[in-house]
């Protein structure tokens, strides 16, 4: 059992992922080492941290198998080399399926071992107008139960991007003093809904959220909304990127989150 820390420092890492895997390692590997310099024990990635491609299916292309490959191997250097937690944002692994991929985030700890997965299980779908998405073109739904693991900071929950307007997911949990949502959220879903959902699931699971995300104008055309951003308990904004490459950092407070549930025991007055 890990001894509990009173305050644990935090960050989400944004990027604005191009098509070059070795591009974005770079890009990622350097905002890390910033990160972590700043005092940050976990750093959070956003989803597809490692490739936003041309086309849905170029990221079946970099599909690797579970505990090796090189994305892995640069996560578990990573947080090796700077002892931290790190969550993998997402990367593509190998499906049963010869088209796609499961669309995964991968934990580590300070040592760089691999210690959580989560698979995404609920695939964005959208059309308005001109613009549309479909993921399950090239990813494969996760099977997987909801994934959470231990960390000096209390128990931590795994989501990714449209998992966020399930909260149902978020209750299954459990107990968690925080929740990590790595996204690639588009400009126009993230402009409605981004801020206020996010919100929400802290406030409703009186605990903290981490949401690093892509926040910018990609190389494959594609906008993406960012406002990677801490939340605390209460709901209050402790961080906020709007745009561009960097990252947001604040601790998780234990005095604060008891604070919050001691004043409102709403987790207690649950009766489903």
């Amino acid at each position: 059992m890990l001894a509990l820390k009173e305050d644990f420092r935090v960050a989400a890492v944004q990027t604005v992922s191009s098509t070059s895997l070795e591009q974005n390692l770079k890009q990622a590997g350097s905002l890390i080492a910033e990160a972590a310099a700043d005092g940050a024990e976990l750093i959070a990635l956003p989803e597809y941290f490692c490739l936003m491609g041309r086309h849905d299916r170029d990221k079946v292309t970099l599909r690797e198998v579970v505990g090796d490959g090189p994305i892995q191997n640069f996560l578990s250097q990573q947080a090796r080399r700077h002892g931290v937690w790190l969550v993998g944002g997402t990367l593509p692994l190998v499906s049963p399926d010869s088209d796609r991929i499961y669309n995964t985030s991968m934990v580590y700890d300070p040592e760089g071992n691999f210690v959580a997965r989560y698979d995404k299980i609920h695939l964005f779908g959208f059309t308005k107008g001109d613009e549309s998405y479909d993921e399950s073109v090239s990813i494969r739904p996760g099977e997987n139960s909801p994934q959470v693991f231990d960390t000096p900071c209390g128990r931590v929950g795994l989501s990714i991007c449209y998992d966020l307007r399930f909260p149902e997911l978020f209750r299954a949990f459990g107990e968690v003093s925080l929740i990590v949502l790595p996204a690639a959220f588009t400009y126009t879903t993230g402009s409605a809904h981004w801020e206020v959902l996010l919100r929400a699931r802290a406030i409703e699971n009186q605990c903290y959220v981490l949401a690093p995300a892509q926040g910018g104008k990609h190389e494959n055309g594609r906008r993406t909304w960012g406002h990677s951003v801490l939340i605390d308990p209460w709901g209050n904004i402790v961080a906020d990127l709007a745009e561009g490459p960097g990252f947001v950092a604040g601790n998780i407070s234990q005095q604060r989150m008891a604070e919050v549930r001691q004043a409102l025991p709403a987790l207690m007055h649950r009766t489903m």
